[in-house]
């Protein structure tokens, strides 16, 4: 089947309607090449493996949620705004669940497959979060990053075993409990900063002594010349 758009878009389309035909699993490349009208030597110059399709399905939602931010910074509390982002998300995968669903159960058959996707969820989330205007960097935004993709993977379960209302409420509890943690971590932040800055601030002037004690003659006080 060769449907419109360009070649990348097409097998990403055609490896979501086999997906949603039969178990994800029971795919092949081979498969994925006929359904998208190309050759299985084209389909190795896009994607390398059908992981590899997948993470581009999330990058081009990930687009789609980031092309119709609007244009006026929202004012309303932080969990609100990556709430209708999460939301708005879950709205575009809506037409995919079977598919998506087929994915899941692949990926949790390999663990290797099933880190890859993480990464992938890492850093749709890292994009997420940047969407709702929260921060994303340092050792908190780490905990952000990972934290919320752990929660929108449990969204994600309710998703396939019930409907978006399921996932929905999850995703606002979800989110709940996320705020708590992110609070504690960011207190335990401000509490620490000021030792790691007096560490820092102690082994650099020792580190600069010790750079300044080797560039020097012990008789003289001429440095040595540098090479």
């Amino acid at each position: 089947m060769n449907s419109g758009g360009s070649p990348r878009d097409r097998v990403i389309d055609a490896t979501l309607r086999l997906a949603t035909r039969r178990e994800f699993s029971d795919v092949t490349l081979t498969d994925v090449a006929q359904e998208a009208g190309i050759s299985l030597a084209d389909l190795r110059e896009l994607f390398p493996s059908k992981g590899a399709i997948i993470g581009a399905f999330s990058r081009r939602i990930d687009r789609e949620i980031l092309d119709a931010l609007p244009k006026e910074a929202s004012h309303e509390p932080a969990r609100e705004r990556l709430y209708d982002v999460l939301r708005h998300r879950l709205d575009a995968l809506e037409p995919h669940r079977d598919a998506l669903a087929s994915v899941a159960r692949w990926a949790a058959r390999d663990p290797l497959t099933a880190a890859a996707l993480n990464r992938e969820t890492v850093n749709s989330m890292r994009f997420m979060l940047e969407a709702a205007d929260i921060d994303s960097e340092g050792p908190v935004g780490s905990l952000k990053l990972q934290g919320l993709a752990l929660a929108w993977s449990r969204v994600l379960e309710d998703w396939f075993a019930g409907d978006i209302h399921d996932a929905l409420s999850t995703l606002d509890r979800e989110l709940t409990r996320g705020e708590r943690y992110v609070d504690r971590a960011e207190d335990f932040a401000r509490l620490t900063r000021p030792f790691y800055s007096f560490a820092q601030s102690l082994f650099g002037w020792r580190n600069r002594r010790g750079r300044d004690y080797r560039d020097y003659d012990d008789d003289g006080g001429h440095p040595h010349p540098r090479a």
